[in-house]
């Protein structure tokens, strides 16, 4: 849920240098399957991995290295209990990654590396939904993605699940012609969908599209057979996201409702209706949730150089692993309760906070910058191969198998004998070995 802005003109020069790059490179087809009927399963299912976009300095010029301890803290978390799928700007930054993910510890043996250029890091808006069948194949919705609304930097981004289609193999349900964030909607996974129509029916999203033929596609591709519309508002420059409803009502087992107590939504500018609409809120079987309240902070957030965000912010935009929640972390004394409250709602889950308080300065905390690929039984069949927006950089690959890179990060071609290397492997897989005689 990015809140800041960047100027135009900017990053219009930026993006027509670039595209010009990208442009050049080979193109191939993206994958695309037959449509069907497909569910995107409840966060809480079990996870094959999760999906990250590192940060770059690239777009901005700066800030990336104010985040990127989260980013290691997130894979760090995440890896032992699932695969890593990390989006790398470049072979550069892919050294870079492996050697900081490394350096902290982490099981790059549970990390996984793609190389495609990208605007930002909000991957749970722009990147791929993964959702299977009713027989449990795998395939990843390819939503369009406008830079919620046209209000930042986006060609490269939009370009992301065709790119990923093209590496993995995994195939592409092109829905290019309905433009949605993964923020803008929570599902439970049995039929059920929350949204706020600013963020999904608005006329910087989809002036071409009617509130039906929306439902429709999330029937279809979501497996979505009810949908709770709240109205939201437009946030302008403070939430270019328009009101995402992930930072303040989300599903959970047992149907549970989690979100804020009614002053907390006021303060988050939910309106009263909207407030009302979760008072009395149904599932897709008739039976009303049951509601589970998180504070927001106590004080506005501070960033770890002491700058205010202006506003205090919330813990309802936590990720549910196979393991462990994700937690937003500001050094606040409401961090505690709030991860107290979540263990009761996943007991069998561990708690990790992750520090969100130069996160959130950009706009989003953990749920925006990940994005869940449920276990499948395998991928659906290929219908037709055709190319789509992101053609050019479709010819983007992964690094090649036996790629090496030393504990700096630095690229090396030969090992020394006995030397401790990070090897990448075949479909982007890492492994941490000692080079032999």
């Amino acid at each position: 849920m990015p809140h800041e802005t960047v100027s135009r003109q900017t990053w219009v020069w930026t993006f027509l240098s670039r595209t010009f790059f990208a442009w050049t490179l080979l193109a191939s087809a993206g994958i695309q399957v037959a449509h069907g009927q497909w569910t995107l399963p409840a966060e809480d299912a079990p996870h094959e991995g999760t999906w990250l976009q590192w940060p770059h300095n690239f777009t901005y010029g700066s800030g990336a290295e104010d985040v990127q301890a989260s980013w290691v803290a997130m894979a760090g978390a995440l890896a032992g209990g699932e695969r890593v799928h990390v989006v790398v700007y470049n072979s550069q930054a892919a050294g870079e990654v492996l050697a900081a993910l490394n350096a902290a510890n982490v099981d790059v043996g549970q990390v996984d590396v793609f190389l495609c250029p990208t605007d930002d890091f909000w991957v749970r808006d722009n990147g791929p939904v993964f959702v299977t069948d009713a027989d449990g194949t795998l395939a990843m919705v390819d939503w369009g993605f406008n830079g919620w609304g046209g209000d930042a930097p986006f060609e490269l981004d939009d370009a992301v699940p065709e790119v990923l289609s093209a590496q993995t193999g995994i195939p592409r349900l092109d829905l290019s012609g309905v433009v949605l964030e993964g923020g803008a909607v929570e599902v439970d996974g049995q039929g059920t969908l929350m949204a706020t129509r600013s963020s999904v029916t608005g006329p910087d999203r989809n002036p071409g599209l009617t509130e039906a033929q929306i439902e429709d596609s999330l029937a279809t591709y979501l497996g979505v057979s009810h949908v709770i519309w709240l109205d939201g508002q437009n946030g302008g420059a403070e939430d270019i996201t328009d009101q995402h409803i992930d930072a303040f009502a989300r599903f959970a087992p047992g149907n549970m409702l989690v979100t804020m107590d009614d002053t907390d939504l006021a303060y988050w500018q939910v309106s009263p209706s909207d407030r009302e609409i979760l008072d009395t809120l149904t599932n897709a079987q008739g039976l009303p949730c049951t509601r589970v309240e998180l504070p927001l902070t106590q004080f506005p957030v501070q960033t770890t150089w002491g700058q205010s965000v202006g506003y205090r912010s919330s813990y309802v935009n936590y990720y549910v692993a196979n393991e462990v929640v994700l937690v937003p972390w500001y050094n606040d004394p409401m961090d505690d309760v709030a991860q107290g409250i979540l263990q009761e709602v996943f007991p069998n889950r561990t708690m990790v906070g992750i520090d969100c308080r130069n996160m959130v300065l950009w706009g989003g905390m953990v749920h925006c910058v990940t994005q869940q690929q449920p276990e499948a039984s395998g991928v659906a069949p290929v219908q037709e191969r055709s190319p789509g927006p992101g053609a050019a950089l479709a010819g983007v690959h992964p690094l090649p198998p036996g790629t090496m890179f030393n504990l700096a990060g630095q690229r090396v071609d030969h090992a020394h004998p006995g030397q401790v290397v990070l090897v990448v492997r075949e479909h982007g897989r890492v492994e941490r070995t000692v080079q032999r005689d």
